[in-house]
């Protein structure tokens, strides 16, 4: 077919692919599809989106395709790649000319440029660059845009490379055009200037989008190495003075002008610039810091600011000053002479600046000004109060300033503190309700102590305030004073944990009781957790609407479960039979059942054993939380795993559903992502809680992902993923090794290797002991394999065996793997075998040290005893402060008493086995054998031995 009918037939099945019937959409799609591996598919797409007489969905659609081919098929190495014959076609084709007449289309344009530019260029497309600065210095108004765009989304795309031979072919390109976009940056932000004071606002907002473009196309080359040059300093000058001439701009258009959006865009890039900087080069930034706070506190904190500043800008002056006042390289060493100089230098910059004068208008103006509700936010709390109860803390200028009050409070309490409290002095007693300035004005002095309690600790004395002040103002009912009751509850919670006597807590509870039926829907929000509102908060769950709303009363439901623990459980019918209902009802809302999963999280831990109860709902939750093949699990998979662990950890016994569950794990631990460690966790949970059913069921698929998982792991990681086995050999000592068969050769190996990172090896240790000493048929036999496989004699390869083992004891700081690692030696005795007597000095080292570690003194009988030993008897009593055990707590506790570690005196095993070498060899011969010993471990192994 030639290209001329290849053209018709893709045009005519991209017009059907833009159809709404779907008998004709589905088709074409696949069809396209079967096309995109095709030779000539993406030159005959290129000549329909270049045709600019054709529909722009169908050339929108071509674009599209395109572009998701780069993706799929313009590397070398990907199946059906595309020929490098078309692909340089394509190159150059795409950079004929920039006229494309539609935003949009050009954007897409752009965008495929730039990932085509990502792989090729410089070297197979070094003239793209070239080509494009030509483009932007001509005159055609369309065709200097869309080159100048293409160019920012390029620049962009290669300033994201990370590679150091990329970022250094990057570095060479952003340095030799550098200067021409600084240049092109200030020709068109003088146009834009002369046009929008002339009135000519079509002609200014062109010249303000490509002011945008050249601003954008200067930080992502900057992004990597011009930092540094003196050409950027003179940059950030210059910015100073453009963010000045903007803002003035801004008071002089108006809100209504065309320009205004894009005006504060770029005012918000300006300052982006500068924070971008002090972040990642703060000493490079200390000949800003006077300017720059200057600049920021003249337009926040004075007049300057007044009908030019908009919200964005201030929430970003607002993070300069915060910047500047915490940072860590701003500020000089505890001891003076430690200080770097510049530390020192920006210490007395900030210190000149942030004078008495300067700090308490500062403060004033963000409790007086910022502080205050708006008319916006008061209207929503009338409108919709579920709302307001919800969205008021998720304003960004509201969040901002009172984390900026907070750092430098913090940094000039000293200054700040007595102008606080003045301000909470001047409103001493009940407001008038018919005075809602005053009502506005205490709730932002609340709003600042609350905020500050911590610093305010020595200053305010809160319990005389609160009976004296806050508890009648907490008992004025009038409508209007919703406000100051909101705000006086949600200020005592600020305190509780800072000052609060523990005697003035019942009457806050009764205070409490009367809030909850409290008229006004966002007083009732703003509660502290106590279990004897738990029905009313459940009456509060089902009344609101908004899944906000019930979100964040699940919150408060979840901490007051956490709280009282088991307390919980005669209140939690009404709960755990309407969580159901809300979770199918919400299937639209995956933030609202992440809320769900962390309440049924300390709902299973409150209710302990009896959790069993809730499996008909619960296990179907997890099923589909930690299902990766179900899309909600990318929400709610991190909660759901969490939920997951603690159903096992609660467990009584095992259910064949419970067992089911595990079918999702292979998919998890192959995401090896930073969810691994709670995978691990569910995994040893299965162990405790049916080693046999579990590892019966999934040991195979189980040992095929650890396999995989250790070819690709941090060492961090293999740690986790052996501490799997040895508790899976702890749990069942047969049948572990004999399911975790294939993981042990590489575990030998590391042994004799002798494997440098001691965390590992310590763990090797540990599991190879657990073999040893729990199945000794099975180490013979592994030990077999070894020596067959590595051409040596068992004796030998054993030999080594010990031989590492006792040289890294060291690596091993475990109590309890030093006691197995003393038994499972010891194990090897009594034994004439040659290689065993010929280490039998190590074996004693190994066995004096672990005895050294577990040996204490009996405090009433004065003798040594193995402190490891456990009894049945043991059942400590718990004190009021503490969680009662879990299932999981009590099986751990069952097979402690199991384990020869905590069941086995190592003083009389020690002693037994010596016994039983000396019977084996008779006197005269072990007598040789002891003689291999150091002198000064024989009198420490015998003092150990004397009482036995």
């Amino acid at each position: 077919m030639n290209m001329d009918s290849a053209r018709s037939v893709v045009l005519q099945t991209l017009t059907q692919a833009t159809s709404q019937d779907t008998a004709v959409l589905k088709p074409a799609e696949e069809q396209l599809r079967q096309w995109e591996t095709q030779p000539g598919f993406y030159s005959v797409l290129l000549t329909i989106f270049n045709n600019h007489m054709l529909d722009v969905n169908v050339r929108w659609l071509a674009v599209l395709y395109f572009k998701n081919g780069i993706d799929r098929y313009w590397r070398r190495v990907a199946p059906h790649a595309l020929s490098e014959e078309e692909k340089t076609s394509l190159r150059a084709g795409l950079i004929t000319n920039f006229n494309e007449p539609v935003n949009q289309i050009a954007t897409q344009i752009a965008v495929l440029i730039a990932k085509v530019a990502r792989l090729d260029c410089p070297r197979q497309w070094p003239e793209l660059i070239p080509i494009l600065l030509e483009s932007v210095k001509g005159q055609d108004g369309l065709q200097q845009h869309r080159a100048l765009l293409t160019f920012y989304h390029v620049t962009k795309t290669l300033a994201s490379k990370r590679l150091a031979q990329d970022r250094r072919l990057f570095q060479d390109l952003a340095s030799g055009i550098y200067s021409f976009a600084c240049s092109l940056w200030s020709h068109h932000t003088d146009c834009f200037l002369q046009q929008i004071y002339a009135r000519d606002e079509a002609a200014a907002l062109g010249s303000l989008e490509r002011t945008l473009l050249s601003l954008k196309g200067i930080i992502m080359q900057t992004s990597l190495t011009m930092f540094s040059s003196p050409s950027f300093q003179g940059f950030l000058n210059a910015v100073f003075e453009r963010l000045k001439q903007f803002l003035e701009c801004c008071r002089q258009i108006g809100a209504d002008s065309t320009c205004r959006e894009k005006l504060e865009k770029t005012i918000i890039l300006y300052t982006k610039v500068l924070l971008d900087f002090l972040e990642c080069h703060p000493c490079a930034f200390i000949p800003l810091i006077q300017r720059s706070l200057e600049f920021a506190v003249s337009y926040v904190f004075t007049p300057a600011g007044e009908g030019v500043t908009f919200e964005r800008f201030i929430v970003q002056c607002m993070n300069l000053i915060k910047m500047i006042v915490k940072n860590a390289a701003y500020k000089p060493a505890k001891n003076i002479d430690d200080s770097k100089p510049e530390s020192l230098e920006a210490h007395r910059i900030k210190t000149a600046f942030f004078t008495h004068p300067t700090l308490t208008e500062i403060g004033r103006r963000l409790v007086s000004h910022y502080f205050l509700l708006t008319e916006e936010e008061l209207a929503m709390w009338e409108e919709d109060p579920e709302s307001f109860g919800n969205t008021w803390q998720h304003f960004e200028l509201k969040i901002c300033t009172e984390v900026l009050f907070l750092d430098i409070f913090h940094n000039y309490s000293q200054t700040l503190t007595p102008v606080l409290l003045e301000m909470v002095e001047n409103l001493q007693g009940p407001t008038n309700v018919e005075d809602p300035v005053q009502l506005l004005i205490k709730d932002a002095v609340y709003n600042a102590v609350g905020l500050a309690a911590y610093e305010l600790f020595d200053n305010v004395d809160f319990d005389q305030w609160f009976k004296n002040q806050l508890l009648g103002e907490l008992q004025v009912s009038h409508h209007r004073y919703k406000l100051i009751r909101r705000r006086v509850i949600w200020l005592i919670g600020q305190w509780i944990p800072v000052k609060f006597k523990s005697d003035l807590r019942p009457i806050l509870y009764k205070v409490i009781l009367n809030l909850m039926q409290d008229p006004d829907l966002v007083v009732k929000q703003f509660l502290p957790y106590l279990e004897s509102i738990f029905g009313l908060l459940f009456q509060l769950l089902q009344q609101v609407t908004e899944c906000d709303t019930k979100m964040q009363v699940l919150h408060v439901i979840s901490c007051v479960i956490e709280r009282v623990n088991i307390q919980i459980r005669p209140y939690v019918g009404c709960l755990v039979q309407y969580l159901p209902l809300l979770w199918k009802q919400s299937e639209e809302h995956n933030m609202l059942r992440c809320a769900i999963l962390t309440t049924l999280i300390h709902l299973v831990q409150g209710l302990g054993a009896e959790s069993k109860n809730l499996y008909p709902f619960l296990l179907p939750v997890i099923q589909l939380s930690t299902d990766v093949h179900q899309p909600p699990h990318v929400y709610l998979l991190e909660d759901g795993l969490e939920l997951w662990l603690v159903t096992l950890e609660n467990s009584p016994a095992i259910t064949p559903e419970l067992l089911r569950l595990f079918q999702n794990m292979s998919a998890l631990l192959e995401m090896s992502s930073e969810n691994l460690r709670t995978c691990f966790q569910i995994v040893n949970a299965y162990l405790y809680l049916s080693a046999s059913d579990f590892l019966q069921n999934y040991a195979e698929s189980l040992c095929r992902s650890f396999c995989d998982l250790l070819k690709d792991i941090t060492n961090e990681g293999q740690v986790q993923v052996l501490k799997v086995v040895e508790i899976a050999l702890k749990v069942s000592p047969i049948l572990g090794a004999h399911m975790f068969q294939s993981l042990l050769p590489a575990v030998f190996r590391g042994i004799v290797d002798g494997e440098r990172y001691p965390v590992v090896m310590s763990t090797y240790l540990g599991i190879m002991g657990r073999v040893m000493l729990q199945n000794s048929s099975f180490f013979s036999s592994l030990l077999g394999q070894m020596a067959s496989e590595s051409s040596q004699e068992m004796d030998q390869l054993l030999g080594s065996v010990i031989e590492m083992w006792v040289d890294r004891m060291d690596n091993i700081t475990q109590p309890e793997r030093r006691k197995l690692s003393s038994l499972a030696l010891l194990s090897l005795l009594p034994s004439d075998n040659n290689v065993i007597q010929d280490k039998f000095c190590g074996i004693i080292n190994v066995s004096v040290e672990a005895l050294h570690d577990i040996m204490t003194e009996d405090s009433e009988t004065g003798t040594l005893k193995d402190c490891m030993l456990m009894s049945h008897f043991e059942e400590p009593k718990l004190s009021d402060d503490e969680e009662p055990p879990t299932e999981q707590d009590k099986r751990k506790k069952l097979l402690a008493l199991e384990d020869p570690v905590h069941s086995v005196s190592l003083q009389q095993y020690v002693y037994e086995k010596l016994k039983a070498q000396q019977a084996l060899l008779g006197d005269q011969g072990f007598g040789v054998l002891m003689e291999s010993v150091d002198t000064e471990l024989v009198r420490q192994l015998q003092e150990f031995l004397q009482v036995t």
